[in-house]
């Protein structure tokens, strides 16, 4: 697969790219009349710190310009990320490093501009620092939020995991990273489809209480899913108060059962599956304290039978809750030819259809 890293739109005039994002604050100035940095000129629905720092995948921040080019201050040497100019994507930076990418050569008047995170990074965490317009031009207002707001939980099939990819082997093609975009998940694409803000909450490897293959024994999805900052310990996002999804799309499962507990391992299969619908309904009950009975909580499963299958089906069942779903979403029409036999990028797309059918029979108070 093909990628630019910063190509025709780092033109002559291109901002230096010695800015310190470490204080995205105070962003260089060079033949720029304007820097306004996050919180003034971004919209994003995305775990962000107050200083413009994130890991989870699918972050996105959004602005609007006045003029020919916008400058994108931004500080990360292990993410990919797309940029993309009035719904059109005019680059592709790899691993850009401590950077401000100008986009240049537009036509004079008001323009769009979207930065997206492609890729996971738990171990890392990449910064933003803001929007700057150019010489001449001038950042404008912060578009407005979304009335509609989706949650995405999962692993790795939430968060797109080398969905890019042309065969299962990537290894040859840049790896699971430069195969990965977040932005084409089933989860992004069916928010977009219904004018909905989002936030996807992948972590690739992890389940409810146990990870694939027994590794990082001691933690689970539920270990990280309160942070911002995936890598810092004890780290907990603070919602500014505007984040209340109507739905929140639940998929976790596949690492907990894909695998049978190793020698050495605390479970048995029958206490696994005992421990893994305890653990779920505690799930559920923090998602209601923390959203409201108001919200519609969709527990997903990708195959029709098995362990899994029934284990999440039984949770739903028990929960006896009217506001929470089970949906079934196997198809023998995925393919599976993402990295190490996960969805395609067709597949992705097959999956939002079917989640956007589904969400369309469900009373969504939005």
């Amino acid at each position: 697969m093909r990628r630019t890293r910063q190509t025709a739109v780092l033109a002559a005039t291109a901002l230096t790219i010695v800015t310190a994002c470490a204080a995205p604050a105070q962003p260089a100035r060079p033949r720029t009349s304007q820097v306004i940095t996050t919180a003034a000129t971004a919209h994003t629905a995305g775990r962000v710190t107050a200083t413009g720092r994130y890991s989870w995948p699918g972050v996105y921040f959004e602005g609007r310009f006045r003029g020919t080019g916008v400058g994108i201050v931004l500080n990360d040497a292990v993410n990919d990320y797309d940029v993309q100019v009035d719904g059109t994507t005019t680059a592709t930076l790899v691993a850009p490093g401590r950077v401000a990418h100008q986009v240049s050569g537009l036509s004079d008047g008001e323009h769009s501009v979207r930065l997206v995170k492609r890729t996971e990074s738990p171990q890392s965490a990449g910064e933003f620092g803001g929007f700057v317009a150019a010489e001449g031009g001038e950042v404008l207002p912060a578009p407005a939020p979304r009335t509609r707001q989706v949650e995405f939980i999962g692993d790795s099939l939430t968060a797109g995991y080398g969905n890019m990819s042309s065969g299962r082997d990537c290894s040859s093609t840049g790896g699971v990273t430069r195969n990965t975009n977040t932005d084409l998940s089933f989860g992004a694409l069916t928010a977009r489809a219904v004018n909905a803000d989002y936030q996807v909450n992948g972590f690739s490897g992890l389940g409810m209480v146990r990870n694939y293959d027994g590794n990082a024994a001691g933690t689970s999805y539920r270990t990280f899913y309160d942070r911002a900052l995936l890598n810092v310990d004890g780290d907990v996002w603070q919602n500014p108060g505007t984040w209340r999804p109507q739905v929140v799309v639940v998929g976790l499962g596949t690492n907990d059962f894909s695998t049978a507990p190793e020698p050495g391992e605390p479970w048995t299969p029958e206490s696994l599956v005992t421990e893994y619908k305890a653990a779920y309904q505690g799930f559920l009950d923090k998602l209601r304290e923390r959203y409201g009975t108001g919200t519609a909580i969709v527990v997903s499963v990708p195959e029709s039978t098995g362990t899994f299958a029934d284990a999440a089906a039984q949770v739903v069942h028990d929960r006896g809750d009217a506001g929470v779903h089970l949906w079934n979403y196997d198809d023998p029409a995925l393919d599976r030819q993402g990295c190490d036999w996960h969805f395609s990028a067709r597949d992705h797309r097959l999956i939002a259809d079917k989640l956007g059918a589904y969400l369309s029979g469900l009373s969504l108070r939005w």
